[in-house]
């Protein structure tokens, strides 16, 4: 029997340690979802502002091309002819993975991560009933 544990000798450092895993997972996801509002907020507010360069800085790849190829114009001018609500205070979060939904108030704005941080997806989304967002500005 020498050198044989006991089984309560390995169950509380295994619980223990997983239970700081869960609880630095809550955290993390806490931080990205405010992260991902910082980041919806900052673009309404460029937007607002009237910085365009600001604004596509903020947007995923794919939106800033299909806001530039819309308008045949660059992306920091053309931004700024979409209708997008004034930011608003953040009222939630959620995050799924690499994808966030950030809701304001008058706002819908979806996010995914990149190398960078958080880029706004689409915004100016405003929800309808049994079929997906209708948004002002998207990538294709």
């Amino acid at each position: 029997m020498r050198g044989r544990r006991s089984s309560s000798t390995v169950v509380w450092p295994v619980l223990l340690a997983l239970t700081g895993l869960f609880l630095t997972g809550c955290g993390s996801v806490d931080d990205r979802g405010r992260a991902a509002g910082d980041v919806a907020v900052r673009l309404l507010t460029a937007v607002a502002d009237r910085d365009g360069e600001s604004a596509c800085a903020l947007l995923a790849p794919d939106t800033a091309a299909e806001v530039a190829s819309s308008g045949e114009r660059p992306c920091a001018e053309a931004v700024l002819d979409e209708e997008l609500p004034e930011p608003g205070p953040v009222t939630g979060t959620a995050v799924y993975g690499q994808w966030a939904q950030v809701r304001l108030t008058g706002d819908t704005v979806f996010l995914a991560v990149f190398p960078g941080g958080w880029r706004v997806v689409a915004a100016g989304c405003t929800p309808r009933p049994e079929r997906p967002y209708d948004c002002v500005l998207k990538g294709s």
